[in-house]
């Protein structure tokens, strides 16, 4: 999942030559495709090359972080290893890595194998966290415990287990500062809680992924119970063993958010992947220019990030051009450097950016591509463009359309595109300005003809939305695509009877969890001065809800994310 997911007229210019070329690179043929390419370079140049935007983007592996961390990694390291420290007398950091203070690295030695898990004790049924570590039955144990409360003296339970079944346990007490002024002042308020319906599990948390400054996570109750001095923005997502990976930036102070890290809920980093700054801009569709100029504010992976099978990454970036926010780049996780991208401009018509107005920062921000998803099933992306009000599905190999849903009239399409547009049945959602898409079942039972998705609907008429329901409500939507017969359905949705009170025309996310509720994101409600995340049962009933106000400056919600800290697959070991 991406698991990541913000107006104008347009006017049909194509050129017969330029509709002519387009057609044939559509048609499938590599070499066509090839030409087309070509001819959007030689006749517009604000279309850059591979070459020039792979140059402007300038992606490359650094070690800042890692390299500051080093004498910590070799702190654990050696209690670790240093025999001194049992489960009766533990090695006990707090803090560890010094950007994750809820959080506690806890190290012993056993003279038998044993298996190792711990409980941080809730304050109200239903609000521990439960986790076992990795590794089986061994006799060196480090413990990286997540979950702790702020401004409290916590109780966790550390229970050894050998493979004959004996159990012991030590109860140990960690004291935590409070919270950051950020977190602090962004009031949490909650209602309709039924934590017997919830997706909680032993484990999960609710990330509050924000649009700026430090992400957080909260309990059932609506606790804090971790969060990270790093700040970010937009982009947190689950990764390969049980990682995270977060853009944020090189200190607090910058104005650029350009420094993608792997890392680990206690801090830890493993890998940094440093931007260009040049091509950041900021998210300024729909502030006035006093507000834009005022916020210095920029961005270089502007909203979403997806790990590919062979763990490469694929970002939604802009191209260092005067439009924005409509390209994507493939990133090697053993090189860091750009090895695909793809440019919607060469892929879709020119009439779409060619007469779009300018934003309030000088960019063209046409497409707004603000979520992509890969397919396992068939080996495809499927993106989200805020401001075409478009879904569409591509080949990743080839780049060639797979289908577009909009409501933008078949008629209105150059003759190309009309084959991969997909029919609606009858009282399908159309949607607008929507956010975070990505598919159900990923690589699951479905065939490669048949997929569903979830997105949040923002309901929202930027280009092609419905201007009948435009403005009246927002919602999440569970859509049924069938490629076979080229159609789609809205097939589920919640937040229509909420009407106008969340509505939200900017940000927003839906998520699916394990036991079938919807978590949704309402993350820019009354024009952003509040967040609302909300719970739902497949039968709309509520069974979470909580509101987030006072936040900081554009630090509301941007994307909300059930998950467990930390997953089966983590392991934290210094002495690697």
């Amino acid at each position: 999942m991406a698991h990541l997911q913000f107006k104008h007229p347009r006017v049909v210019t194509l050129a017969v030559a330029s509709l002519a070329i387009l057609t044939v690179g559509l048609a499938g043929c590599s070499s066509s495709k090839s030409a087309a390419s070509s001819y959007a370079i030689k006749n517009n140049k604000a279309v850059l090359s591979t070459a020039q935007i792979k140059k402007n983007l300038d992606t490359k592996i650094i070690t800042t972080r890692q390299d500051s961390q080093k004498s910590l990694t070799a702190t654990y390291k050696a209690a670790a290893e240093n025999s001194k420290y049992t489960l009766t007398s533990p090695y006990v950091k707090v803090n560890p890595y010094k950007t994750s203070p809820l959080t506690a690295l806890v190290t012993f030695k056993s003279s038998t194998a044993e298996k190792i898990s711990y409980t941080v004790v809730g304050k109200t049924d239903k609000t521990s966290i439960t986790n076992t570590v990795k590794g089986g039955y061994t006799t060196t144990h480090q413990v990286p415990v997540v979950g702790l409360y702020a401004a409290y003296t916590n109780t966790v339970k550390i229970t050894a287990t050998t493979k004959a079944g004996k159990t012991t346990t030590k109860t140990l007490k960690m004291k935590t500062g409070a919270l950051p002024t950020y977190i602090k002042d962004a009031t949490i308020t909650t209602k309709n809680v039924n934590k017997s319906k919830m997706e909680i599990g032993k484990n999960k948390l609710t990330i509050m992924n924000r649009t700026t400054k430090e992400p957080f996570a909260i309990d059932a109750d609506g606790a804090v119970r971790w969060y990270s001095t790093d700040y970010s923005q937009h982009t947190i997502e689950q990764w390969t063993g049980g990682h995270i990976m977060m853009l944020s930036k090189t200190d607090v102070n910058s104005d650029v958010y350009n420094d993608l890290i792997e890392t680990d809920y206690l801090g830890r980093v493993y890998k940094e992947y440093s931007f260009a700054s040049n091509t950041s801009s900021s998210d300024s569709a729909s502030v006035s220019k006093a507000a834009a100029k005022a916020n210095t504010e920029t961005t270089v992976i502007h909203h979403d990030l997806v790990e590919l099978p062979n763990h490469n990454f694929l970002a939604t970036v802009s191209d260092g051009s005067k439009y924005k926010e409509d390209t994507m780049i493939e990133v090697s996780h053993k090189t860091g450097k750009i090895v695909k991208v793809i440019d919607m401009k060469k892929l879709l018509p020119a009439s779409m950016y060619k007469k779009f107005a300018k934003g309030a920062d000088g960019k063209i921000d046409w497409l707004h591509q603000n979520a992509v998803d890969y397919d396992k099933n068939d080996k495809s992306i499927v993106i989200s463009s805020r401001n075409q009000d478009m879904i569409m599905k591509l080949d990743y190999k080839t780049n060639h359309i797979k289908w577009i849903y909009s409501g933008k009239k078949k008629s209105t399409w150059p003759k190309a595109y009309r084959k991969y547009l997909l029919k609606a049945d009858k009282g399908t959602v159309v949607t607008g300005g929507q956010h975070g898409l990505y598919l159900l079942n990923n690589g699951g039972s479905n065939s490669a003809n048949s997929e569903n998705f979830l997105l949040y609907d923002n309901n929202i008429s930027v280009t092609n939305g419905n201007k009948s329901t435009s403005g009246k409500y927002s919602q999440a939507v569970e859509y049924h695509v069938n490629q076979k017969n080229m159609t789609i359905k809205s097939t589920w949705s919640y937040g229509k009877s909420l009407g106008k009170t969340n509505f939200t025309y900017v940000i927003g996310y839906a998520e699916r969890e394990a036991n079938g509720n919807t978590l949704i994101d309402f993350g820019y409600k009354n024009n952003g001065t509040e967040s609302n995340v909300i719970e739902v049962t497949k039968s709309g009933k509520q069974v979470f809800n909580v509101t987030m106000k006072s936040a900081a400056a554009k630090a509301y919600a941007y994307r909300a994310y059930r998950v467990p800290f930390y997953s089966s697959s983590y392991q934290f070991d210094a002495t690697r």
